[in-house]
C-alpha cells in the first residue's frame, strides 16, 4: 500500500511540475528512437532532427531538463560554452562522441 501511495505521489508530482507540463510524449518518444538509431554514420540533418524533437519549448537550445539518454549522460561534454544548455553546433558534437 505504501508503496502505491508514493507511485501516485511521484506521478502528482512529476505532472504538477512546469517542466513537464505541455511536454509532447510523442516528441519524446520519437527522438529517443531517433537516438537509439544514431551511429559513427549519422548525418548533421539527423542530429538537426534529434535537435527540434528535444527542443521541447521552441527556444533554439536544449537545456539538461530537455535532454534525454546519451545527450544527457554527455550534457556537461557537449556544453562547450558552459552556459547550461546545448546550441545545435554543440549538439553536432554528439557525432564524435559516437566515433
Amino acid at each position: 500500500m505504501k508503496k502505491i501511495v508514493l507511485s501516485l505521489a511521484v506521478v502528482i508530482t512529476m505532472f504538477s511540475c512546469n517542466s513537464v507540463k505541455n511536454v509532447n510524449t510523442s516528441n519524446i518518444s520519437d527522438a529517443a528512437t531517433l537516438l537509439s538509431s544514431l551511429s559513427s554514420n549519422s548525418t548533421v540533418q539527423q542530429i538537426t532532427s534529434l535537435f527540434s524533437l528535444l527542443d521541447t519549448n521552441k527556444d533554439e537550445a536544449i537545456s539538461s531538463t530537455e535532454a534525454i539518454g546519451s545527450v544527457a549522460d554527455n550534457f556537461n561534454v557537449l556544453d562547450t560554452d558552459s552556459n547550461s544548455s546545448l546550441n545545435l553546433t554543440e549538439l553536432t558534437g554528439l557525432l564524435g562522441l559516437l566515433k
